[in-house]
C-alpha cells in the first residue's frame, strides 16, 4: 500500500519500491482499500529483498511493527526511517468486513506518507 500511494501521489519526485523478508501473494483486501482511494495496485506483487541485492536507495524506509525481530538492516540506503505499522493480515475478526484492518493500516500509512514526504509539493 505504501508504494501505491509514493508512486500516485509523489512519483514526480519518489520512485518507491517494497521488498519484503518473507514475500507473499499480494492480499486481495490490500487491493480493494486502495481501489476504494482510486489507487490501482492489482498489478503490484509482493518481492523479496533480494531482488533488490545490489541497489543503492536514496531512502530505506522499514514499516515492519516488529523491527527489532523481523526488520533487517538494508545495506543499499543514503537515510533510514522507520516507522511501524501492524500487519492489516495478522489481524482477524474485526468487524464484519474482513478487510476493516486493511483499511485502518491504510489511513495510518497515507497520513505519514504524507506528513513525511508531502512536502516536495
Amino acid at each position: 500500500m505504501a508504494e501505491g500511494f509514493m508512486n500516485a501521489r509523489y512519483g514526480d519526485h519518489y520512485e518507491a519500491h517494497s521488498a519484503g523478508i518473507a514475500p507473499t501473494a499480494l492480499h486481495l483486501c490490500a487491493v480493494k482499500v486502495m481501489t476504494e482511494e482510486g489507487i490501482d495496485i492489482s498489478a503490484h506483487r509482493s518481492k523479496s529483498l533480494d531482488e533488490f541485492e545490489d541497489s543503492i536507495f536514496d531512502c530505506v524506509v522499514t514499516m515492519c511493527a516488529d523491527a527489532a525481530e523481523n526488520c533487517p538492516i538494508f545495506p543499499g540506503g543514503v537515510k533510514y526511517l522507520h516507522h511501524p505499522f501492524d500487519n492489516p493480515a495478522s489481524e482477524r475478526g474485526l468487524g464484519t468486513d474482513t478487510c476493516t484492518s486493511f483499511r485502518h493500516v491504510r489511513d495510518q500509512i497515507s497520513e505519514w506518507i504524507d506528513s513525511t514526504f508531502g512536502h516536495v509539493n
